[in-house]
């Protein structure tokens, strides 16, 4: 048998592309912005992580330009050697006055984030409770750590949550490791319980905040600062290829937690460091953030218009309360040609498909910028409501 065989009998995308149904891979040939163009069209685009709408921001380009004149391409090397620019120290200084923590390390992906911290804090007498729904970055840490074991709870259900760590030696390192807004449902972690069981069983507490830096909380600080938790949450983890239009991302705790981290997490000694011109667009979107939070509210007050138009029509939708409203379309079929239908109506969305949900759970995952304007985001409601009126549920 050979190593290859797997990829000689692959051929579920072909099937799929036989059919004009392949959703994946749609060249964009403009900025990112709540409007690109694809294959030659304008289409409204409600499938971005673009929160803020920072991306095509003048500013952040400038800043990048800058940078780029200033210091070049690449640091061609990592934080460790050669690789460490001032803009590095000062993106990690306001990054954890931003936060509210002492301090802060980056790294080159929001993915080596979780990597960075999960596998170089926690040792092999150590556990690691998860929630089942945590981001892929959050279960490969998990893999890659040397845990004596990984105990997975039900999605936000507390009571599972603490039977685990019940059952845990009380004198053992525990770490509750959990998404802050998770990126499917758009729902938030019930943080102040978790907060609450991780101090009566002796445990830290990690939020990925990927989804939550700019979408909620004061000024756009998350979902510690949601709930007031900034003091009770160990350690907080996100990206700036998301509300800060970019590409890294940053760990922040207590001085001591960060040394530990600057000095034993493999993805960070490893890995070249973010390119200035990246490192410049995150600070400029991070000072933007913190200039204009009236930003983080009218991302809100798009999303809850298009909840509204939805709601009126009838169009199934998942309980988020956030900038992530998952449309439910349950079969894998119905999502990929609801998905085909949307894009030639100029409007793209993106389909989650098993494994990322259960079977029959499928579903369109459509996110909002707080540039959309009204106008925008009754063009895409209107025609999303035409589409599944056209093709409704197989019976």
């Amino acid at each position: 048998m050979s190593l290859f065989d797997k990829c000689e009998k692959f051929d579920v995308p072909q099937k799929v592309m036989e059919e004009g149904l392949y959703p994946y891979f749609h060249a964009i040939e403009s900025r990112q912005d709540t409007e690109v163009i694809i294959n030659g069209r304008r289409t409204i685009m409600i499938g971005s992580n673009n929160y803020l709408g920072l991306t095509s921001d003048p500013r952040t380009i400038q800043a990048a330009h800058d940078a780029l004149e200033k210091y070049g391409t690449g640091c061609s090397g990592s934080r460790f050697l050669n690789g460490t620019l001032d803009l590095h120290i000062t993106l990690e200084k306001e990054l954890a006055e931003f936060f509210g923590k002492e301090a802060a390390v980056t790294l080159s992906t929001g993915f080596q984030t979780n990597l960075g911290a999960i596998a170089s804090l926690v040792g092999m007498h150590d556990f690691i409770i998860s929630d089942r729904e945590n981001h892929a970055s959050i279960v490969d840490a998990c893999r890659l750590s040397y845990a004596k074991r990984t105990l997975k709870y039900s999605h936000s259900n507390m009571d599972d949550l603490e039977r685990i760590l019940a059952r845990l030696p009380k004198e053992a390192g525990k770490l509750i490791v959990t998404d802050g807004v998770f990126s499917m449902g758009g729902d938030l972690a019930n943080l102040p319980d978790i907060c609450r069981l991780a101090k009566q069983y002796n445990a830290a507490v990690l939020v990925d905040d990927a989804h939550g830096l700019g979408m909620i909380g004061k000024g756009g600080r998350g979902t510690a600062s949601y709930y007031g938790l900034e003091d009770e949450v160990d350690i907080i983890t996100t990206t700036f290829s998301k509300s800060l239009a970019s590409l890294g991302g940053c760990i922040v705790a207590s001085k001591k937690i960060i040394n530990y981290i600057r000095h034993k997490a493999r993805p960070f000694i490893f890995s070249a460091s973010i390119p200035p011109a990246n490192a410049a667009a995150a600070l400029e979107a991070l000072r933007i953030l913190k200039s204009e939070p009236e930003r983080v509210e009218k991302l809100q007050q798009v999303a809850e218009h298009m909840r509204a138009r939805l709601k009126a029509a009838n169009i199934p939708f998942g309980s988020s309360n956030t900038a992530i409203i998952p449309i439910m379309t349950y079969t894998e079929r119905r999502t990929l040609v609801l998905t085909r239908l949307l894009l030639n109506e100029g409007v793209y969305v993106n389909p989650v498909l098993p494994p990322a949900v259960e079977e029959g759970g499928c579903l369109l995952r459509t996110s909002y910028t707080a540039t959309h304007t009204v106008e925008q985001i009754d063009r895409a409601a209107d025609t999303i409501i035409r589409v599944f009126n056209q093709y409704p549920p197989e019976a």
